[in-house]
């Protein structure tokens, strides 16, 4: 409208006719870029996130430092009698916390504030000489020695969880020799001695039993902890790479496909060549261009797959349909079709259809 009057108004005032034509031709074209931008997909830029930053421990509750221990195990304070509730530390992958629960992958780890103290008197413990143990792996580090307290127990087992194996709770086909837990103290889960000390006081504290002090749970895993492999507290120069944050994860599917497997969980549970930290041996070993093509063939697969890549798919989406023997049904989560989009599922599937026994993995792009 504003065009159309300056071009009229140009016709009758002649000594502003072209002042009024320039005007009335500057904003139309204005107008135009406006519209067009309009039009352009709108893109929305959200302030970075805020990270959260929590008081010291040492300077903290019980109550505090038990709270914050629970959300890094569940996710959430409060979590704890919640089915499926997942934090950071990620072990209620493998193990359970409530009385009378039966774990099959882990120790069930109510009463262990008393239970670790049995665990010590135990002859396969080897208390007084390590080197006797008949597991992989006899200390934490050379000269680190044994645990004498409860707690020492329990930060030698989060450290070096083949120096003690549970009967019944080792890699299958060891004897109970090796565990099939990783030391939490390293990516991918990496917990630091904050974090340690607050997950420790939740273990006793939620049971009525008095807590260990922040300096008497670190002290515990600095005896059995190599001091070059100290964790640095989290943001520090070379810190370890932070574990998954709690709850679900949150995959766009632009990151690369190793971020994905570790948000994913899937490296608790995985051995995936190429990935680091992904040793897990509750699942069968990812190499699916040699596993996938002999399981469509095996009499007992019932599934709609015909190919590798509709294999992995199937095994994503519906674990349920082909459960490979030897490894228990019920156990690989069922809701990776929300959890994860279709860019992040073709990454998985790109990667794991590439994965061949004995060669080498693909380069991760």
């Amino acid at each position: 409208m504003f065009t159309v009057s300056c071009f009229m108004m140009a016709m009758y005032f002649k000594g502003v006719r072209v002042l009024l034509q320039i005007g009335g031709f500057m904003f139309f074209v204005a107008a135009c870029l406006a519209g067009f931008g309009n039009w352009l997909p709108q893109v929305k830029a959200d302030p970075p996130p805020v990270e959260e930053k929590t008081a010291d421990v040492r300077q903290m509750s019980v109550q505090e430092r038990a709270d914050l221990g629970e959300k890094i195990i569940f996710g959430a304070v409060g979590a704890s009698g919640t089915q499926g509730a997942i934090g950071k530390g990620q072990c209620p992958l493998c193990h359970g916390f409530q009385k009378g629960f039966l774990s099959e992958r882990a120790p069930n780890l109510f009463g262990i504030p008393t239970r670790a103290l049995e665990r010590l008197k135990d002859p396969r413990y080897s208390q007084a000489d390590p080197s006797k143990r008949d597991t992989v792996q006899k200390e934490a580090c050379p000269g680190c020695g044994t645990a004498k307290t409860a707690e020492e127990y329990i930060a030698e087992s989060h450290v070096c969880p083949n120096c003690y194996v549970v009967v019944g709770f080792g890699v299958k086909g060891t004897n109970d020799k090796e565990s099939p837990m990783p030391a939490i103290h390293k990516p991918p889960i990496a917990l630091n001695f904050d974090e340690f000390i607050a997950v420790d006081t939740w273990l006793f504290a939620r049971e009525g039993t008095e807590p260990p002090t922040p300096e008497e749970i670190e002290n515990a895993y600095k005896k059995f902890i190599p001091q070059s492999e100290w964790p640095k507290p989290a943001g520090a120069p070379g810190a370890a790479p932070a574990g998954p944050a709690p709850g679900a994860p949150v995959v766009t599917g632009d990151e690369p496909v190793n971020e994905i497997f570790i948000k994913a969980l899937c490296f608790a549970c995985h051995t995936i060549p190429g990935i680091q930290g992904a040793v897990g041996v509750v699942g069968p070993k990812l190499v699916e261009k040699t596993n996938a093509p002999k399981r469509l063939k095996d009499p007992n697969y019932k599934g709609n797959a015909t190919t590798v890549r509709e294999y992995i798919m199937e095994s994503i989406l519906t674990p349920s349909k082909y459960v490979v023997p030897g490894f228990p049904d019920n156990v690989m989560p069922k809701d990776f079709g929300k959890k994860l989009n279709a860019a992040a599922i073709n990454k998985v599937i790109n990667y794991l259809s590439q994965l061949e026994e004995g060669k080498n993995p693909p380069k991760i792009e």
